[in-house]
């Protein structure tokens, strides 16, 4: 299992979950409550699930695409270390993954 930890905007509140190699950062989220839309459901159409990735983690990442990056250009707050959360696959090198949700986020599905 791979650990994730989600972070409040605040930093005040933290979920710790698991997911399997292979699971979608995105899905991990939605699955255990966290408020990232995902509109495109994946396809890269919006930004509603940018995350802020802990800079420690940053550079274990691969690189976003260019289309990633375009879109991340359009996310509210979005910084150096922002990512869509839709375009994080899970690894075992991923263990401990520490990912911040955006004070901008708001998930409208959910209301």
């Amino acid at each position: 299992m791979v650990k994730v930890t989600f972070l409040s905007s605040d930093g005040e509140t933290q979920n710790d979950v698991e997911g399997a190699p292979g699971d979608n950062l995105l899905r991990l989220a939605q699955a255990n409550g966290q408020p990232l839309e995902g509109t495109c459901e994946g396809q890269m159409a919006c930004s509603t699930c940018h995350v802020i990735v802990d800079a420690d983690w940053f550079d274990r990442l691969p690189p976003a695409s260019d289309e990633e990056e375009d879109m991340l250009d359009l996310a509210a707050g979005a910084r150096r270390t922002s990512r869509l959360s839709c375009q994080i696959d899970l690894t075992e090198d991923l263990d401990g993954l520490i990912v911040r949700i955006p004070a901008e986020s708001r998930n409208m599905q959910g209301v």
